[in-house]
């Protein structure tokens, strides 16, 4: 049984169809990496399968379990397994470190306060921001605050995160501390499906790689095969852009 299916997921806005039948899968602790143009799909699939997009069609399941997207239980339990990271940090400005990291625990999973502000604080020493706890967002660097909401989204335990081009919105000299903390959780057996245009860390960190562009899944097969040996033009046209570069 895979930990992720998904079967036929289409979704549209308004009149604009931004995924096409898109199928994939993804078993237990496997990184499954996103790549292809602007506009092809990759962000939109990931608010599909959080319950931020509503799908038109399709079927997705985790672990056997379907999801009902029109069913507001079915897309809370989704919402207690799987977690995103947007490129945006979205921190709460006027909380400290440690309380951006404990409020959904406290408050969605009803933990105790200082349970989950044990946990919070394991949670910032793996990410490297234990020292920055008591610190507000605005005092910290873009690298910094993308690190505390990577630890944010593993204070509610999930099966599955979700991360939306992590790095995109940091200054070049700060890629590398959020690649080094994603690169650190890969080996911690948590399913990932992850969408960045930083080619040399996808092929590192992947266990496959599905090429999207139109709103479809063009190709899907191993880091070796999509950036040494695509069998789809698209994806021989889409790599050999982006390695020139």
């Amino acid at each position: 049984m895979k930990h992720l299916e998904i079967r036929g997921l289409s979704s549209a806005y308004g009149s604009v169809r931004v995924l096409r039948d898109v199928s994939l899968d993804a078993g237990k602790g496997e990184v499954v990496s996103l790549i292809g143009p602007s506009g092809s799909g990759k962000s939109t699939l990931l608010r599909v399968l959080i319950g931020l997009t509503p799908p038109t069609a399709g079927e997705v399941s985790i672990a056997g379990e379907k999801v009902n997207y029109r069913n507001r239980r079915s897309v809370k339990a989704v919402r207690d397994r799987m977690s995103i990271v947007f490129q945006q940090y979205n921190l709460f400005q006027n909380m400290t470190v440690l309380r951006n990291v404990t409020v959904a625990p406290i408050k969605i999973k009803k933990r105790p306060r200082a349970e989950a502000e044990e946990d919070a604080m394991s949670l910032l020493e793996r990410v490297g921001m234990a020292e920055r706890k008591d610190a507000y967002p605005d005092e910290l660097s873009g690298g910094q605050q993308q690190r505390v909401a990577i630890a944010r989204a593993l204070a509610t335990n999930p099966e599955i995160l979700l991360l939306d081009e992590v790095t995109s919105a940091l200054d070049p000299e700060r890629v590398n501390e959020v690649l080094d903390t994603i690169r650190a959780l890969t080996s911690e057996g948590i399913t990932m499906l992850i969408v960045s245009h930083e080619m040399a860390f996808v092929r590192e960190v992947s266990t496959r790689i599905a090429m999207m562009d139109e709103g479809r899944i063009v190709e899907c097969g191993s880091p070796a095969r999509i950036f040494d040996s695509p069998t789809k033009a698209r994806t021989r046209d889409f790599v050999s852009k982006i390695l020139k570069h």
